[in-house]
């Protein structure tokens, strides 16, 4: 039953008698309070049991102390400029805080107390009293963060003054000047109070949680934060919280633990109640440093997070829109609570099924040329850093201009607008990670360095084709919107290629089917950072800088091992959530030796070679006494990742398989770490790289479940070139007639033997018309990056037709 139908004018109401169309009685707050209460209880939600004050009791006490005539002349002395903002707030405020409360208000809210003390068993129950604003017309979350709370408030006389300090915080400073500027009527807007029993999070902590991902609108996340302490800390961002990410879809299975990511933050503050004496009976609130012990652990524990994530998918249900929610743990008891929701407004839900192209119109003179990685065009300011030490002086927004980057260089490169380098090429970091984050970058300029300088105005555009352009000035940049809606079904697949996962929920909104590579050296490089065999062998190590290094990397962790396992299996997560339940196709390390001998504490373990492309890389090294046990911990993740995370939609792949008899030996090495073919649905697939490949198809599809043709070597190993040489750069071309005689080869190998082909290469990304000659051989999926899905998918439509 709602409120109102109990007495004509209540003053004070129940939470569980609200509902959420009580807002203009009760305010955004407390209105959804009582929803969740009344509606939600059943699911076993917990919310802290209270009660509100009504509109009512507000205009009640306005007008018993005569404040209402008092303050239209004050706002207007300082709207004339009579009055300065502050003194005028402090007339007003002051109106409130010397007023006195009408005997029926006072005794409705003070039995109101009594009653909720009672029901709790403990006279005189300590509260948290809050500000709801109640507007019939404007969402409340507008005035989110302007109103006072106050916390640990107790004894009648304490309450009456903390609601009637409420009532005076609706006229801070902050909130009359922010009225204003909305236009919005000063004595339109009542205030009431929400009187809650006080959750004892200062004893343990609390946080916020979202039942999207609040960056990516990736709508089958819950993103929770959580810090020490009373929650304003995480709100005011004055602290690192943790970050957990739980993935919504496997919620349900309780024997999965589905937490993407677990992101520990320093939490170096807490705030907590202060001691209160008869000076200051409001125990105000205090921030004090965080233990060691503190700063070093986990605010909450598996079960926990997973907890909260099922009630933000309850709440987010009932409300049948996305929630932003407060929660808190009382470190008393022990207990989870939901303190606070309402509907999530940054995410002002986009259409999903848009995207944009540009253009660049009046072109000024071209200052220099490379490779263009994305179809963006940007304009700005550069900002020049030669050296990784220099990237604090990196201006947010402009645009980067550098030598090359590696991934030191990556907490930059998401702020930057655009990214040129002097050197790399379309597989470089700078490519790979320009295109994952969405930022256009021009690639091997060769002398941007030399030629640009910071300061200068450019025009940055990758939106020509191959060819990035940087030009003079600010030119005139058209984004055209693209929509996904028209694109019809087609046989082939087109599957994305992705590596970052901190980027990968970018292009949730692709209607890709899948992703058909999964680059786990992303993930060692930038997540992990440690050679593998370095934590298997920590003990013995011989570099002690890289001992001590890998000693603060894996803080935490008893067992070193472990580390890579956890580290590489929850980033491998990010990449399967992002087109569950479609299928992630996760290639298996395939470093070279070099890139292998870079990693923390890897230069032991690395053979030194002369040419490496050639060398010990791939199936080779899987189960070589060399790194069979670094091996072993990537099969562990793969297993963690499928079996108790719940992304059984992750299918295997070997890079880089020499012989039949490799193939043979890696599947053995791989069912002794627990990853049997065919076992609990685990496909199997093998790049086709090598000519051997293709040679002996038929063979290699006995011991794999498909194939996925890795253009890039392909092309490198049939004609004979080094892709990454300069000089022979005209040579290297994937649609040479002999490197399509072995595509067409293979396929109609697979197609015959009943096995699935694909195409995860540069090649059809670069020349999306390539993709018409893989259609017509009948490959089974072609995967590009995300940057050229709907070019290549144009193109397969049209072929299909044809």
């Amino acid at each position: 039953m709602s409120a109102s139908n109990e007495d004509a004018n209540p003053l004070v109401c129940d939470f569980k008698h609200l509902l959420r169309s009580d807002v203009g009685l009760v305010g955004g707050k407390n209105s959804s309070l009582g929803e969740m209460l009344s509606a939600l209880s059943s699911k076993g939600i917990a919310v802290p049991p209270g009660f509100a004050t009504t509109s009512h009791a507000y205009w009640h006490y306005v007008d018993a102390n005569g404040i209402r005539d008092k303050i239209g002349p004050l706002i207007s002395e300082w709207q004339a400029g009579h009055a300065s903002l502050a003194e005028t707030g402090q007339a007003v405020r002051r109106l409130f805080l010397r007023g006195s409360w009408p005997a029926d208000a006072a005794e409705a809210i003070t039995t109101a107390y009594q009653k909720l003390s009672a029901k709790t068993g403990v006279e005189n129950l300590r509260v948290a009293v809050r500000s709801s604003a109640t507007a019939e017309d404007l969402p409340d979350a507008s005035f989110a963060g302007q109103l006072e709370s106050y916390l640990n408030i107790w004894g009648k006389d304490r309450l009456l003054d903390a609601c009637r300090r409420c009532y005076a915080s609706l006229f801070t400073d902050r909130a009359i000047s922010y009225r204003q500027a909305k236009g919005f009527d000063h004595m339109s807007i009542a205030l009431s109070v929400g009187v809650q029993r006080m959750v004892r999070s200062d004893a343990w902590g609390s946080g916020v949680m979202f039942s999207i991902d609040t960056e990516s609108g990736f709508d089958k996340i819950v993103l929770i934060n959580a810090a020490w302490g009373l929650g304003e800390n995480i709100v005011q961002g004055t602290v690192n919280p943790d970050e957990y990410q739980v993935f919504k879809p496997l919620l349900d299975d309780p024997s999965l633990v589905p937490i993407i990511q677990k992101k520990r933050g320093e939490k170096a503050m807490k705030m907590i109640l202060g001691r209160s004496h008869h000076h200051h009976p409001h125990a105000p609130t205090r921030n004090v440093p965080t233990s060691k012990a503190e700063r070093a652990a986990f605010v909450l524990a598996n079960d926990e997070i997973l907890q909260l994530a099922r009630w933000a998918c309850a709440i987010e249900k009932h409300y049948g829109c996305a929630m932003d929610m407060e929660w808190a743990k009382d470190g008393t008891t022990g207990e989870l609570f939901i303190v606070q929701a309402r509907p999530e407004t940054v995410h002002s839900r986009q259409d999903s099924a848009v995207f944009k192209t540009y253009t660049v119109k009046n072109k000024s003179r071209v200052l220099a040329t490379g490779l263009s990685i994305g179809d963006a065009a940007v304009s700005g300011q550069l900002c020049l850093i030669e050296d990784v030490k220099d990237i604090g002086k990196f201006v947010d927004g402009s645009i980067l201009v550098t030598v090359s980057t590696d991934p030191d260089w990556v907490p930059i490169m998401k702020r930057a607008a655009a990214i040129i380098t002097d050197h790399g090429g379309r597989t470089s970091h700078a490519a790979i990670v320009s295109r994952e984050l969405g930022v256009p970058a021009v690639v091997g300029t060769g002398d941007a360095t030399y030629v640009l300088h910071t300061g200068q105005d450019v025009t940055v555009s990758c939106a020509e084709g191959d060819v990035g352009f940087v030009y003079a000035g600010i030119s005139d940049i058209v984004a055209t919107t693209i929509d996904l809606k028209g694109l019809p079904a087609v046989r082939t697949n087109v599957m994305l290629n992705l590596a970052n996962p901190s980027a990968a929920y970018r292009w949730w909104r692709l209607p890709a089917d899948g992703i058909g590579l999964a680059r786990m050296e992303f993930v060692v490089t930038n997540a992990i950072r440690v050679h593998p065999m370095a934590l298997v062998r920590f003990d013995r190590l011989q570099d002690q800088a890289a001992k001590a290094e890998i000693a603060r990397l894996t803080a935490g962790y008893e067992h070193k091992p472990d580390y890579f396992v956890d580290k590489l299996a929850h980033g491998l997560a990010a990449l399967c959530a992002t087109v569950y339940p479609k299928p992630a196709i996760i290639r298996m390390s395939d470093f070279k030796t070099n890139e292998y001998a870079g990693l923390v504490g890897g230069a032991e373990f690395e053979p030194a070679e002369e040419n490496p492309m050639l060398g010990f890389r791939g199936a080779s090294r899987y189960y070589s006494p060399r790194y069979a046990e670094g091996f072993g911990l990537e099969c562990r993740a793969i297993k963690l990742l499928r079996e108790e995370m719940g992304f059984a939609n992750a299918v295997v792949m070997i890079p880089f398989c020499r012989t039949v008899g490799e193939a043979e030996k890696v599947l053995r090495v791989m069912e002794q770490n627990g990853l049997k073919r065919g076992e609990k649905g685990l496909k199997v697939y093998v790049m086709c790289e090598i000519p051997s490949n293709v040679i002996l198809a038929e063979r290699f599809t006995e011991h794999f479940d498909g194939f996925s043709i890795g253009s890039n070597d392909l092309t490198q190993l049939t004609l004979g070139v080094d892709r990454d040489s300069g000089e022979l750069a005209e040579l290297f071309d994937e649609q040479d007639e002999a490197v399509k005689w072995m595509i067409a080869k293979v396929i109609e190998v697979a197609r015959k033997k009943g096995c699935k082909i694909g195409i995860c290469g540069q090649a059809p990304s670069d020349h999306p018309e390539f993709a018409k000659f893989l259609v017509q051989a009948g490959i089974d999926s072609i995967s590009v990056s995300p940057d050229s899905f709907l070019a290549v998918k144009r193109h397969v439509v049209d072929s299909e037709k044809a």
